[in-house]
């Protein structure tokens, strides 16, 4: 199974013996070894996954690093966090990609009117089984804990993925100051509830 490890906090190198992983299109900076590099069309989902990911606008473009070696990858200068799952389901922002496992099924999934107002889309990206991600944030990706006493809301541009048994909701706060342009600017929220965590950016997009 390929080896993660930050470098620093903008830089993942990753090690592959004789063996594949899926990153961003473009985000190799550097690498060591025998290694070649191919643009994925599949992703791993087939034929009827990759044509909706097209239909829906979840698609990100994405390349195959393989061979032995170590790859270093970086993306616009961003922070980059490993999560590691162990046979549960992470839901990330497409663009949020920067490196995953070849052994998780990925997916996509209706998010309804959050994509909507946030201008990611309607679907998100979904990866299931056993490996590792990395993801992008702008600013050190931020873990908040969700138990069914104490319900999460989450400004939708700074929301990155969440994993666990969560139920989202879009909830308004639309009064009178909103319609006269006196509101704080934070009309719209997500809102998780159950038992899970939600990693979030410090940052708006």
């Amino acid at each position: 199974m390929p080896a993660y490890q930050l470098r620093n906090d903008r830089l993942l190198a990753v090690s592959i013996g004789n063996e594949k992983v899926n990153a961003l299109a473009g985000s190799m900076v550097a690498y060591e070894g025998s290694v070649k590099f191919e643009k994925s069309i599949l992703r791993g989902e087939g034929l009827f996954g990759s044509l909706k990911r097209k239909m829906t606008g979840e698609g990100f473009p994405l390349m195959v690093a393989n061979g032995t070696g170590t790859v270093y990858f970086a993306h616009q200068a961003r922070e980059i966090t490993i999560i590691e799952l162990r046979g549960d389901k992470l839901l990330v922002e497409g663009s949020r990609l920067l490196v995953y496992d070849p052994s998780l099924k990925t997916g996509t999934k209706f998010t309804g009117l959050r994509g909507a107002t946030s201008g990611q889309g309607l679907f998100t990206t979904t990866l299931e089984g056993n490996g590792q991600v990395a993801v992008i944030s702008d600013g050190n990706l931020i873990k908040l804990r969700v138990t069914p006493a104490y319900p999460l809301h989450v400004d939708p541009d700074a929301y990155i993925g969440h994993q666990g048994n969560l139920k989202q909701d879009f909830t308004f706060d639309i009064n009178w100051k909103t319609l006269t342009g006196m509101s704080s600017g934070e009309s719209y929220q997500l809102k998780f509830s159950g038992d899970g965590v939600v990693y979030i950016q410090p940052s708006e997009r």
